[in-house]
């Protein structure tokens, strides 16, 4: 099939650098348009952006030009957004009622009662909410969102543990500094130290999860019924999002029989580029996952379980900036393409 036109907003972030990163070489999407600020349009992306991955920025998308965040400006089908929370959400409508599909990374519209909250192993039957959302908003293109970084690791690790009827849930995380993006955490602050607060984080964990492992009624998300209790912490590793879980059940699962159900998930959506061969992967050593030898798992799209103990207990790990966050917008898009939504 010919090439989709794909954007990214917000291209000179730390997440707009991933979604380039990906999208580089994609075979279903052409990367026509890279967006930013009004202090880098203009500008060569080489110059606008200091590359900060360890891949190598490639040689064509140095030479693109930076354009406005304007749906006048971008040319595209589907645009991937990085943008900060509070331009999203009146950018990202815009781009909506101009005819263009938004993948969303960002906070904004994620709990927006018409707006898809996606992880596709988890509720690709979502979707269908964009029929809703068209007509109440009359635009041409939707928003489609992907959760929180550390909501998208956990969630995936109790979706097979829904048939044992889930009634509570604990987590503590163990966040990377790379969530805050390059300048969001001081080296001084965080080396050797562990930081007990982020903004927003506990929020977000103790109330996404919910809407992802609801069911859609045929007019809205109906969420899921239990409770999260979140402590969130940054702590000294560059990449991958530690978290450790207490799950409460109704059907008082053995620690085999939740290995198992783990083992067994294994959702059937095709033959999509991003989607890795096993979203969990299950580990029986003693001492994993850690993230320097787990976040890349999978190309960083699978999340890591282990230490699977009675209570139930155990803990699960991803890579946040790609798993948690372009990654994940693209295997959502990807989804959209198979859906024949775009």
């Amino acid at each position: 099939m010919a090439k989709i036109k794909a954007g990214v907003l917000g291209a000179t972030g730390a997440v707009g650098q991933r979604f380039i990163e990906r999208l580089q070489d994609h075979p279903w999407f052409e990367l026509t348009s890279l967006a930013a600020s009004k202090r880098s349009a203009g500008k060569r992306y080489k110059d606008a952006a200091r590359w900060r991955l360890e891949s190598e920025l490639p040689g064509d998308i140095g030479e693109m030009t930076v354009v406005n965040v304007d749906p006048r400006e971008v040319d595209a089908d589907i645009v991937f957004s990085a943008l900060p929370s509070a331009d999203a959400m009146s950018v990202e409508p815009a781009f909506a009622a101009a005819g263009c599909a938004v993948a969303s990374n960002t906070s904004s519209y994620r709990m927006m009662d018409d707006v898809p909250l996606l992880i596709p192993e988890c509720n690709h039957e979502h979707l269908d909410l964009i029929k809703v959302q068209r007509e109440k908003r009359g635009w041409e293109g939707y928003i489609t969102t992907n959760p929180n970084c550390t909501t998208i690791m956990f969630t995936l690790a109790l979706k097979p543990l829904m048939k044992f009827g889930i009634e509570m849930v604990h987590v503590a995380t163990m966040q990377a500094v790379s969530g805050a993006g390059y300048e969001g955490v001081p080296s001084m602050a965080i080396l050797g130290n562990i930081i007990p607060y982020i903004g927003g984080e506990e929020e977000k964990c103790e109330t996404e999860p919910q809407k992802i492992l609801g069911h859609f009624n045929g007019e809205r998300i109906i969420h899921a019924d239990f409770a999260i209790s979140a402590s969130c912490h940054r702590v000294p590793v560059m990449d991958g999002h530690t978290e450790a879980l207490w799950v409460r059940m109704r059907d008082n699962p053995t620690p085999e029989e939740v290995k198992k159900a783990m083992l067994e998930f294994n959702p059937d959506l095709g033959d999509l580029p991003t989607l890795p061969k096993k979203a969990l992967i299950v580990n029986d050593e003693p001492d994993r996952p850690q993230p320097r030898l787990d976040r890349g798992r999978g190309n960083g799209m699978s999340v890591s379980v282990g230490r699977i103990r009675p209570g139930i207990r155990f803990i699960c790990m991803g890579h946040n900036t790609v798993r948690g966050a372009a990654g994940a917008s693209i295997l959502n898009a990807e989804l959209l393409v198979k859906k024949g939504l775009l």
